[in-house]
């Protein structure tokens, strides 16, 4: 009764607003654009005035995707003093957001909402409608429209089926549970149209994106002493094959389906002398983000990441950070 309530009472907080702001985080993925699509489409729908906003614009090939062309990307166009209510999708952290001191700075009569999945970092919205425990924030807002008793069309059913096949790699990570499948067949039943979301978001690599994962297989090394998996990418290869960060999607997921590993930590070079890791493990006793957190990161215990600075540098016993 407590999950409904808290549904109800934010499809009454978008009822009573005049202006909303949608933001999901930086780098968006398949679950933040399905997430900030399926709130555009239901705020579109009651006429409601909105903006939606993201950092970094959208991968092409989430163009498919209803209402992806409306989100800004530019903060300085925002007045955020004008919006009355912010809803953060998939944000995972405030950090993520890219709009921390607008958010914990806000004035009295601004009320922000949080739909998620990801464990919680910060403590910053007025009604936090978070659960880790299901596969990802489309699968939170399939159980949002449903107790709200909301209508399902195409556009919803693509999204929301978007955002489960991104989240749990098309069924493959431990975050699938038998009402995922059964909502994602639903979405079937609604007009969601799967063979175009998986010509989008899984046979979408080019040539130079193959060859890049097969250099991030080539140099995929076991630490037999803790039975823990990893790989590296340099940027020089990244620049290389001229890939962009989102044919790197998947790489560590897809790497994770290694038998008989405890663990997976795939690690590249960012542009801004930053390195990206992500971490993945399936086994039933581990849980990955502790690691993630010692790191500075954070996320599930199954599928984490973090950030450091610095770079790699191959050496006769391995790789350092240096």
């Amino acid at each position: 009764m407590l999950l409904i309530n808290h549904y109800i009472k934010a499809l009454h907080k978008i009822f009573k607003a005049y202006n909303i702001l949608l933001v999901t985080h930086n780098r968006p993925d398949g679950d933040a654009l399905a997430s900030i699509g399926v709130m555009s489409e239901l705020l579109v729908g009651m006429d409601k005035k909105f903006t939606a906003y993201c950092e970094d614009p959208a991968p092409q090939h989430y163009n498919f995707l209803p209402h992806v062309e409306k989100i800004v990307t530019d903060k300085a166009k925002l007045n955020f003093a004008q919006f009355d209510l912010i809803i953060a999708l998939d944000c995972g952290s405030l950090s993520r957001t890219t709009l921390v001191n607008e958010i914990s700075e806000r004035g009295k009569n601004q009320f922000v909402i949080e739909f998620d999945h990801h464990p919680k970092v910060d403590d910053y919205s007025n009604l936090e409608i978070r659960y880790p425990q299901d596969s990802s924030t489309a699968e939170i807002l399939y159980y949002f429209l449903k107790a709200n008793n909301i209508k399902f069309n195409k556009n919803f059913a693509n999204c929301i089926l978007t955002g489960i096949l991104t989240d749990t790699g098309n069924f493959l990570y431990p975050s699938t549970t038998e009402a995922t499948v059964k909502i994602a067949s639903k979405m079937l039943s609604y007009g969601a149209r799967f063979p175009i979301i998986m010509e989008h978001t899984c046979r979408n690599k080019s040539i130079n994106g193959m060859k890049i994962w097969g250099k991030a297989m080539d140099n995929l090394k076991i630490n037999k002493k803790y039975n823990f998996a990893f790989t590296v990418l340099k940027q020089r290869d990244i620049i290389k094959y001229k890939v962009s960060d989102e044919e790197l999607e998947g790489v560590s997921g897809f790497l994770s389906n290694l038998s008989e590993v405890k663990a997976l930590l795939f690690l590249r070079e960012e542009k801004n002398g930053k390195l990206k890791g992500s971490l993945r493990t399936s086994h039933p006793d581990i849980d990955i983000s502790k690691l993630a957190v010692k790191l500075g990161g954070g996320g599930h215990p199954k599928a984490s990441g973090f950030m450091l600075d610095g770079q790699l540098e191959e050496t006769k016993t391995g790789w350092r950070v240096i």
